[in-house]
C-alpha cells in the first residue's frame, strides 16, 4: 500500500486544507455530542422530552453539556495513528493498518486505565490527555475487537458478523489523506474497519464514507462525491448493500423537504450502511450545518453516530467557519481536537520539514514517536 506524491502545497491551499481538517474533526464531534443525550431514545420519546421539533441544541449527557462519546475518541486516535504512520515510514516500515491498530489499542487503554501513564513516552501526547480516559459506553464490538494484541484483517476479521456503525464513524480521517488516490483511501479504511467490525457491509460502508470525505476535502460538491464513491465501490465484491443505500439517500432528497421520517427509513435498523445513507441524506438536504445535524439526530436510530457522520461530511464540505460557534464554545475537548487537526494538516502539507530518515525535529518525535 502506498500513496501518491500529492499536489504542491501553496499557502492558500494549505489554509483551505487546514480549515477542512478542522471542520471535519470538529463537525464529527459536534454531531456526536448533539446526538449523545438521545442516543437510545426513539423519535416519539425525543419529541416527548424536547418538544415537537425534537433536539435543537446541545443537551446534557455524561454529566455535562457538550460531552462527546467513543465516536469522537476513536476518530482522534485514527488521526494520531495516521500521523504516526507517516513518521514511522522514515524507518523503512510502511504498513498503516498496523499503526492504526496500535493507535486503537492506545484508545482501548483509555477505557481500562484510570489515567495516563507518564512513564510510557512511546504513547505520544494524545494518550496523555486525561479527558479521553472517560468511558462513554463503547459497544462490546469495540472492546472485544481490541481486546487483545491480535489485529483483525480482511482475511481474519474481528467480529465478522458485526454490522454496527462504529467503524464508519471513526473513518472520516482516512478521507483527509488528500494526496492519496481514492481507491487507496477506501482500501485502508476497509482494512482498519475489519479490526473491530468484520462484516463486509460494515467494512465497505467505512470505505465509502472515507472516499466521500476525501472528495469533499479535495473541493468536490457532495452530490459528485457520492456518485464518484458509488462508481468506485461498484468494482468491489459485495458492494450491493452499500451502493443501494447511497443511491436511496440521493433519491430521497428529491422527494420533498427534509423530514425525520425519511431519515428513519434510510437508517433502518442502525446498521453501518443505513447510518451512512442517513448521514448523506441529511448533509445533502440541509441548508446549513445546524439544520443538517439536528435532522440527523432526531430519529430512532443511533443518534450520536448519525450526528457524527453527518458532521464529518458537512465539516469537510464547508470548513470550520460554517460550524455553529455557540456549540463549539461548549464542545468537550475542543482544544485537543484543534491541536490534533493542526498537527495533521501540518504533517500532510509540511511533513518533510518535520521529519526524514536523515534528521527530524525532536519536538515532533516526542509528540509522535516512531515506536
Amino acid at each position: 500500500m502506498g500513496a501518491t506524491s500529492g499536489a504542491v502545497w501553496g499557502r492558500t491551499e494549505q489554509q483551505d486544507f487546514r480549515s477542512r481538517v478542522r471542520g471535519t474533526l470538529l463537525g464529527i464531534a459536534l454531531g456526536d455530542t448533539l446526538g449523545a443525550p438521545v442516543d437510545v431514545l426513539g423519535l416519539d420519546e425525543i419529541r416527548s422530552a424536547y418538544g415537537a421539533e425534537g433536539v435543537l441544541d446541545l443537551g446534557f449527557a455524561h454529566g455535562r453539556r457538550g460531552a462527546v462519546t467513543h465516536h469522537t475518541q476513536l476518530t482522534l486516535f485514527t488521526v494520531d495513528g495516521l500521523i504516526r504512520a507517516q513518521v514511522r515510514r522514515d524507518t523503512g516500515a510502511w504498513h498503516p493498518p498496523t499503526d492504526l491498530h496500535r493507535a486503537y489499542l492506545r484508545w482501548r487503554a483509555t477505557q481500562r486505565d484510570w489515567g495516563p501513564d507518564e512513564r510510557r513516552r512511546e504513547d505520544g501526547w494524545l494518550a496523555r490527555e486525561e479527558w479521553l480516559y472517560a468511558r462513554r459506553e463503547p459497544p462490546r464490538s469495540l472492546l472485544s475487537g481490541l481486546g487483545d494484541e491480535v489485529m483483525g484483517t480482511l482475511e481474519r476479521p474481528k467480529n465478522p458478523g458485526e454490522l454496527g456503525p462504529e467503524a464508519v464513524a471513526r473513518s472520516g480521517p482516512f478521507g483527509l489523506l488528500v494526496g492519496w488516490e481514492p481507491q487507496l483511501v477506501a482500501q485502508l479504511s476497509v482494512e482498519c474497519a475489519a479490526q473491530t467490525h468484520g462484516h463486509p457491509v460494515a467494512c465497505l460502508a467505512a470505505g465509502a464514507y472515507a472516499v466521500i470525505v476525501h472528495a469533499l476535502a479535495r473541493g468536490e460538491d457532495l452530490d459528485a462525491a457520492v456518485w464518484g464513491t458509488v462508481a468506485l465501490l461498484s468494482a468491489r465484491p459485495g458492494h450491493q448493500a452499500v451502493v443501494e443505500a447511497l443511491q436511496h439517500a440521493v433519491n430521497a432528497v428529491r422527494l420533498g423537504p427534509p423530514n425525520p421520517v425519511r431519515v428513519e427509513e434510510l437508517a433502518g435498523d442502525g446498521t453501518a450502511d443505513g447510518l451512512l445513507a442517513a448521514a448523506v441524506y441529511c448533509a445533502l438536504a440541509a441548508d446549513d450545518v445546524r439544520l443538517g445535524l439536528c435532522l440527523a439526530v432526531n430519529q430512532s436510530g443511533p443518534s450520536a453516530a448519525a450526528g457524527a457522520l453527518t458532521g464529518g461530511l458537512l465539516g469537510a464540505l464547508h470548513g470550520e467557519t460554517a460550524l455553529p460557534p455557540a456549540w463549539l464554545a461548549e464542545l468537550e475537548g475542543r482544544p485537543t481536537i484543534l491541536e490534533l487537526a493542526d498537527d495533521f494538516a501540518m504533517e500532510m502539507t509540511q511533513g518533510p520539514a518535520l521529519h526524514s530518515p536523515a534528521g527530524s525535529a525532536p519536538g515532533w518525535l516526542a509528540r509522535y514517536p516512531r515506536a
